[in-house]
């Protein structure tokens, strides 16, 4: 680079940095609160979204969720069961310290030493570690017990800790030595609080209120490209008319899922905008098929009707997902007949229709022995999905009709995840949107049967198990062979959609609303970054 263009740069730099789009705070409004700053604490997407503004990790997803390089600028896999990282060099963290292969190691401990996670849906990665070296400073070596094709997938959901948030000797990934660290292991407080939040992302953590916002400032310190935004506020408005009062009176620059009945109402208005994103998140509804008594259950045998697949098939045949899309989600919805959209990888090409026959389900019922019905208890969030208790209210009248007796228990997330692990629900509203890419993800976290030394079925909250499905994707997740693994993972599919334990309803599309001086794009993950919000030039 010459001279003058260097000159050009650095004013240019400055130009901007005094510019009031460099000076401003972005205020954005989310439908669902984060519920720790701990970015290890609970995988669910209003936490992971928050954690991409303060951490960084081995491999970042693009608002595509195609594979980017991160802390790692490359890696590769021997064919076998050894990964090497190349990880970059001249980062620090936001307290100054130094990143390094330590602070991964140390990461990868504190997922097994997490004293207040909710789920260990984070620890099943490491769980298939047998060992991890710092080769150097900047090469990392991890050796999994079992092969895993999609290791750079799953760290891509790994947000890297420094370790220099606590007392430590020479970090090595020894849990049985407490890996080096020779003081407590940080708990959520110690991130909600801002004294274990340190990271290697575009922002800092200036304050955290429960309830109220989110304070971020930019990191200066951030190896990336700088962020426009001086300060972001993030801002939990659960309730869909004031979140969007707000942005139509100046309060929030951005929110998230704005009623798709209300984008009539700014869609010829020049002062805002608004995008629709299709997302692979799917919204399904979980069945307790693992338990004889199930705690929101009643029959007049005293049985669990859940248990019986010719019931199951009956609740989903009772469902009319066009309309629910039509009347409730205003057509910004795709019917679900698997658990991810056609063209993910290991996805059915042509499944069957999930079809609506409210005739045929009474007929299984009675065959199960129910002709009058039962009784049953949904439970669902209440400010986490798009329209996910009022979906959950359609779904109760549709059973309603084939004579299954259905109330509706609709809760806050903060409440409502913390129940579901415990698993004191029957029948539960689930979404999931793939973070790998594949199907995959979905099948051996939710409908595995749980093996902690395989990581799988940590989210099988109904107690689903089938010798055929567990064979099955068992040997999907160590088949480096993409051919092998699609058909693999195509089979596991058609096995779990006959047994009905996971009754698919829809495809969420993901709606941001804006000021129109703003660009936002959206993400097939659905997070909601300050980072995809920029000021339109």
């Amino acid at each position: 680079m010459n001279v003058p263009t260097v000159a050009f740069a650095c004013l240019l730099s400055i130009g901007l940095s005094g510019g009031s789009a460099w000076s401003q705070t972005l205020r954005i409004a989310l439908s669902a609160e984060p519920t720790a700053v701990d970015p290890h604490y609970h995988n669910v997407t209003p936490n992971n979204a928050l954690a991409t503004h303060l951490f960084s990790s081995l491999v970042e997803q693009d608002e595509k969720q195609r594979l980017q390089p991160a802390l790692a600028k490359t890696w590769e896999n021997d064919g076998r069961n050894r990964w090497t990282f190349k990880l970059r060099q001249g980062v620090s963290f936001s307290n100054g310290a130094p990143f390094t292969a330590d602070d991964v190691i140390f990461t990868f401990c504190r997922l097994q030493r997490n004293e207040t996670k909710v789920t260990a849906s984070f620890g099943r990665v490491t769980a298939n570690f047998a060992s991890v070296t710092a080769v150097d400073d900047h090469t990392l070596a991890i050796e999994t017990l079992q092969p895993e094709p999609l290791l750079p997938n799953y760290l891509s959901d790994i947000a890297i800790l420094s370790a220099s948030i606590v007392p430590h000797g020479k970090i090595t990934y020894d849990l049985g030595r407490e890996c080096g660290v020779t003081g407590p292991w940080p708990v959520v407080g110690n991130f909600n609080d801002g004294t274990a939040a340190v990271g290697t992302g575009p922002y800092k953590l200036k304050s955290y209120v429960h309830g109220s916002a989110i304070d971020l400032e930019r990191n200066p310190t951030y190896w990336g490209e700088a962020e426009p935004w001086a300060a972001v506020q993030l801002l939990p408005v659960t309730s869909t008319g004031p979140r969007f009062a707000g942005l139509l009176a100046g309060d929030y620059d951005v929110i998230e899922n704005p009623a798709a009945r209300d984008l009539g109402r700014i869609r010829n208005d020049k002062r805002f905008s608004y995008i629709v994103t299709p997302s692979a998140r799917a919204i399904i509804l979980q069945l307790d098929v693992g338990r004889e008594k199930s705690p929101a259950v009643k029959a007049a045998d005293g049985r669990n009707p859940l248990q019986d697949v010719r019931v199951r098939k009956a609740l989903s045949l009772a469902i009319d997902r066009d309309t629910i899309i039509k009347r409730l989600m205003d057509g910004s919805a795709e019917a679900a007949y698997q658990f991810m959209p056609v063209g993910m990888f290991g996805t059915l090409p042509n499944p069957a229709k999930l079809t609506y026959d409210p005739a045929a389900s009474r007929k299984l019922l009675a065959e199960a022995g129910y002709p009058n019905g039962f009784q049953i208890t949904v439970a669902t969030t209440n400010n986490r999905y798009v329209n996910d208790s009022q979906i959950v209210q359609a779904v109760a009248q549709y059973w309603a009709q084939i004579g299954v007796k259905t109330e509706v228990d609709a809760m806050p997330s903060t409440i409502y995840f913390p129940r579901r692990a415990k698993r004191e629900f029957s029948v539960a509203l689930a979404g999931f949107g793939s973070t790998s890419g594949e199907t995959s993800q979905f099948l051996r976290v939710w409908a595995a049967t749980p093996d902690e030394a395989l990581a799988i079925g940590s989210a099988n909250y109904g107690g689903y198990s089938s010798e055929v499905f567990d064979r099955l994707i068992r040997e999907a997740i160590v088949t480096f062979d993409d051919d092998k693994r699609s058909q693999l993972l195509q089979k596991a599919t058609v096995t779990l959609l006959d047994d009905m334990a996971f009754v698919p309803l829809h495809f969420e599309s993901s709606i941001w609303a804006f000021k129109a001086d703003l660009a936002v794009t959206g993400r097939t993950d659905q997070f909601t970054q300050a980072m995809s919000v920029k000021p339109k030039k």
